[in-house]
């Protein structure tokens, strides 16, 4: 039985939310890949930002850019000139060859002009974290400004990474992203003004949810892709379902 509610925040999102943009489908944190899950009927979106060495926020999810990139070495060590010039779609499949990577601004005017949601995961560089808190709340502020739609919500593992966003965007909604309910987990959120709890949903439990939604917390899940976990969570009462599986698990 879902738990029942308690004097919970507004919450303007869809449940469901396409993981780096299109999961696996297509290459991680593009515009291809957000595309693609629009394909699939999705219509909220989550990528990674960080910050270049000249101060332009981009898409990468880990710290170097071997992974996903044509590059070598700490993304955040390069300029956005040298970044921009990078195949960030290769690595996928030769389809996406040549996509280039995305900056914040360009994925923020592709979701406000399709009118998608956004949770940006503020994804700092090392010993970055609360400058690049700063700098995405001041950066979705301008993006956002005068738009009609859902704000962005800004989410981090990282507590100094929420409190920059809070110093620049302090009306900007903020979920603390967790790996497990570690010990202090709820006053930690509760302490950052965060208004959601992110956690993998392995660790997910029907009385922690429930311990969240008494303190008037939203409650999302990472990474989902088989529906039998989607229909756990789903009887315990989860806001959001992060997933990689756009093509299986459908938001309709």
């Amino acid at each position: 039985m879902k738990p029942a509610p308690a004097d919970l925040p507004h919450w303007p999102y869809p449940r469901w939310i396409a993981h780096r943009g299109a999961g696996q489908l297509a290459p991680e944190n593009t515009l291809a890949a957000f595309r693609l899950g629009a394909q699939h009927g999705y219509r909220m979106f989550e990528c990674d930002a960080k910050l270049s060495a000249d101060g332009v926020l981009f898409l990468l999810h880990d710290d170097t850019l071997e992974r996903t990139t044509s590059g070598q070495g700490l993304g955040g060590a390069l300029p956005w000139a040298a970044l921009s010039r990078l195949d960030a779609g290769g690595w996928h499949s030769r389809t996406h060859a040549g996509e280039p990577p995305a900056t914040l601004d360009a994925v923020a005017r592709h979701c406000l002009a399709n009118r998608f949601d956004l949770n940006i995961e503020i994804k700092p560089s090392p010993g970055l974290a609360y400058v690049t808190g700063e700098a995405v709340g001041r950066e979705a502020l301008r993006l956002w400004a005068g738009a009609s739609g859902a704000p962005p919500l800004l989410s981090s593992f990282e507590p100094e990474a929420l409190a920059g966003a809070r110093q620049t965007a302090p009306a900007l909604p903020r979920g603390l992203l967790l790996e497990t309910l570690c010990e202090g987990w709820l006053d930690t959120a509760l302490g950052l003004g965060c208004v959601a709890v992110i956690c993998d949903h392995e660790h997910w439990t029907a009385e922690a949810m429930a311990r969240a939604r008494q303190a008037g917390l939203r409650t999302l899940a990472y990474t989902v892709n088989e529906p039998a976990d989607v229909a756990r969570l789903e009887a315990w009462g989860i806001d959001g379902i992060i997933t990689d599986a756009v093509d299986r698990l459908s938001p309709v």
